[in-house]
Parts: structure tokens; sequence; C-alpha cells
């Protein structure tokens, strides 16, 4: 795929859903301009999941530098404050030595934050979010939902009922600070990193058929690339289960394979089944939070 990238550009970002080939077109980006590459993916910051998320070869990364992939531990609970911070660095970096930066990844808020600015929320007392996964572990995720809409309306209208991670945090948030997630983020706090007016945006939105069929290429390509034993290494760290890194596509399903509740057939079915689900939400996010981006098909 032939992208321009003008002159006076100094970031390149580069989105799109899982599978969708944004990674190899990054690479052939930082050969042809000398550019460095930072990843926005959410899952593939964490170290023990190369298999499982996708992340650039061993290889690819040594062909041309790679920057916020696998920086993190499993047991950390990442954040996209978190990855807001390290992106500041490798931005700078490139910046001062006059290189092209090609931010690359799936996660969309990664992206928001880093052209809009995030809000500073102050840390969650460690009692409040002990009391807040006690009471998430005992109870279902739409009551969870309704709790936040009976004191966090504006939240709970902007959260999915089914998306137990983000209610949490919103329970969490209110419970300790008394405000809404969504006061926060219009209170200010960290600025955009990122000009738009000197960055190309681009998202890539492969045929749905086509999409689908590189998501079940990848599912079958990552057992042979070894998910399995990945998962097995995983599990073998004891990590709390409401961990970002425990929430990746393909743990539950080979962690239920390898208990001997299903076949690894019926494991992969289920991995290509979510992993079209993600790309569907993620291209969601794209349409509407997005919409000014450039599309390449």
């Amino acid at each position: 795929m032939d992208v321009d990238v003008r002159a006076g550009t100094a970031v390149v970002l580069l989105a799109g859903p899982t599978a969708s080939g944004k990674s190899r077109l990054a690479i052939d980006l930082a050969r042809r301009h000398g550019a460095v590459i930072v990843n926005a993916d959410s899952m593939q910051v964490y170290r023990e999941l190369r298999v499982l998320s996708a992340r650039p070869s061993i290889d690819d990364e040594a062909a041309v530098p790679h920057v916020l992939y696998g920086h993190v531990p499993a047991a950390t609970r990442y954040s996209v404050g978190a990855w807001l911070t390290d992106v500041a660095s490798p931005l700078a970096d490139a910046k001062r030595a006059g290189r092209l930066a090609i931010i690359v990844g799936g996660t969309g808020l990664y992206f928001k934050a880093l052209t809009e600015g995030l809000a500073t929320i102050p840390p969650i007392p460690a009692a409040i979010r002990a009391v807040i996964a006690a009471e998430a572990t005992a109870g279902e995720t739409a009551s969870l939902h309704a709790r936040l809409a009976a004191v966090d309306p504006e939240d709970a209208a902007a959260i999915r009922p089914s998306d137990r991670g983000r209610i949490v945090r919103a329970l969490e948030v209110f419970a300790a600070t008394g405000l809404s997630l969504a006061a926060w983020k219009r209170s200010g706090g960290a600025r955009p990193l990122v000009d738009v007016a000197a960055a190309a945006r681009l998202v890539l939105v492969p045929e749905r058929a086509e999409l689908h069929r590189r998501i079940a290429v990848r599912a079958d390509a990552m057992v042979h690339a070894g998910a399995i034993e990945e998962v097995r290494n995983l599990a073998a760290l004891g990590l709390d289960q409401n961990m970002p890194a425990t929430k990746a596509i393909g743990v539950r399903e080979l962690t239920d394979h390898l208990a001997g509740k299903t076949s690894l057939d019926e494991a992969l079915a289920a991995i290509k089944t979510e992993t079209r689900r993600y790309a569907r939400r993620q291209l969601t996010w794209f349409r509407n939070q997005m919409a000014d981006w450039t599309v390449r098909e």
C-alpha cells in the first residue's frame, strides 16, 4: 500500500482493527523513511503476550526501531495514562533527531489521548480499589452497570453494559472522588503530545471478508507459534483475573482448552469469533471517534 508522507510531517498515526495489516505497513514505511515505530496497542505492551497480541516478530523488531513493545510485565495494571507518560520520551527523541515517528496500533483511546490530551485523575486509594473489586467479583456485570447508572448516569450512558473493566473503573473513580470520569476529562489534565496539523492520520479498514480471512489465518498460526505455551506460562504467574493482561483474546479460550473443557478446534473457533467481535468494536470506535482521519482500504 502506498502512503504519501508529505514534507513537514513529524508523526504518522496509523490505526486499524486487529489483523488489518497495520504493523506490516508501519515497517514498510519505517524502512522507506528511516522512521521509528511506536506501539499504540494496549496488549502489545505486555512482555508475556508476544504471540497472542500479534506483536511484531523478533526479526521485525530488529529490522527497524520499535519502542513500547513488550516493555510491561503482565503483573502490571497498565493504563492509557501510563502509556501517555511512556510515549512522551520516544516522541521527544524522534523530534530531536529529526526522525519520523510512526505510532501504530488498534487502541483508539491511546490515539485520542495522544491528540486530545487526558484528564488527570487522582490515584484511587488501595482500600477503595479492594472494596470495589470485591463487590465486582460478587456481582454480575449488568448489575454493576445498573449500580453505576444510579450514581453516575453520565458515565453509565457512555459505557457498554458488558464492559466490566470500564464499569469498575468508573465506580472506583466516583467512589474515590465523587466525580464522574466524564467530569474529570472535562477538567483538563495532560496536554496533547501530537499536533494533528503536523501528523498524517490513517485508519486501515480492509474489506470485511478479507479481514475475517486474516483473523482466521492468524489465529491458526498463533497455535503453531506457541500460543498454548504462552497461556500456560501466563497461568503460572497466578495473576488476579481482573488484570488487563488476562483479558487478551485467546487467554480464556486456551485456558479452557488446557483444562480439558474444550477441544483445540473449539478453542480456535471461539478465538476467531471473539476476534471478529473485537475488530467490529474497534471499527465502530474509529468511525465514531476518528471520523476526520483518512480511511485506507
